[in-house]
């Protein structure tokens, strides 16, 4: 029989949850509140009050086009990053799961790089992919001219990318490795048996049976791309080269702390959120359907 706590008085519930509702006004409702009032008002820079100016905000930023700029990079840089962080901790978790060789290792290993903050992975990227030293600079030599995030909006653009790939590859894994694991082995030793070979079995049984966590990823992974790349873009590329990597999180940093439009800022933020909760609701009323939960 299932047992409930349950409490004596009413009140007591109560006390318990106040902290978390707490908690969750003062770091979510208060600060998404302050930034949509903001966003309707006209912010004094140096101070003087505010003056009510309702969608005027909005207007202004959705008919420039480099918001509308910030917008598709932002959209390329999720998707890609995405997709490589995704695939390549897919492929790993699968060789893992197979007990291949130092695959006790590669569980400790592969989890590091999500510990490692974004600012202090940035910078050890701009040194890594530097045209001037490092791999880059020998790939340079052979093709002069061939790596140049400073100059290259392409080339910038990959190189954060491969950052926040390179970040979000392990804590892919350790889901995609758990996943793996909770499959029966029955299944896959009478696939073997039938004479299934490895990528058989894997499109055929492993691959539908984690599309449940495949799915759960995809939305985190989504998700952080859009608030997570701020360190990395800072560091790496500070929204350049010509606003190649002026992804909308940088966007609103750069408007508000050193444009000083917090009113622009603000409305910059309600519209990343709206962004957000539209892709999320779009995963789930699309994606969602091709999942297999068991």
């Amino acid at each position: 029989m299932e047992k409930r706590v349950t409490f004596g008085k009413w009140t007591i519930g109560i006390l318990f949850a106040v902290p978390q509702l707490l908690l969750i006004f003062t770091f979510f409702y208060w600060p998404a509140g302050q930034a949509v009032y903001w966003s309707l008002t006209l912010q004094q820079p140096w101070g003087g009050g505010n003056i009510w100016v309702g969608l005027d905000n909005f207007r202004s930023i959705l008919s420039n086009a480099d918001y509308w700029n910030s917008i598709n990079a932002s959209l390329v840089f999720a998707g890609v990053s995405t997709g490589l962080a995704m695939f390549i901790a897919l492929v790993l978790a699968a060789l893992t799961d197979r007990q291949l060789a130092g695959s006790r290792l590669y569980r400790v290993v592969l989890i590091w790089p999500y510990g490692i903050a974004a600012p202090a992975l940035a910078l050890a990227f701009r040194f890594i992919l530097a045209p001037e030293a490092g791999f880059m600079a020998v790939v340079n030599q052979i093709w002069p001219g061939f790596w140049d995030p400073g100059l290259d909006g392409a080339d910038a653009m990959a190189s954060i990318i491969v950052a926040f790939s390179w970040k979000y590859v392990g804590y892919n894994f350790i889901f995609f490795l758990a996943a793996f694991q909770a499959i029966p082995r029955s299944l896959i030793e009478a696939a073997a048996m039938d004479g299934s070979g490895v990528i058989r079995r894997f499109w055929d049984i492993q691959f539908p049976l984690i599309t449940p966590t495949i799915f759960f990823l995809l939305v985190i992974n989504i998700t952080e791309s859009f608030q997570d790349s701020f360190g990395i873009v800072d560091i790496m590329t500070s929204g350049g080269p010509a606003n190649a990597t002026n992804l909308m999180v940088y966007k609103i940093y750069s408007d508000g702390f050193k444009g000083l439009d917090y009113s622009g800022a603000a409305a910059q933020s309600i519209i990343l959120m709206l962004l957000i909760v539209v892709l999320t609701i779009f995963q789930f009323r699309f994606i969602e359907r091709r999942v297999h939960y068991r």
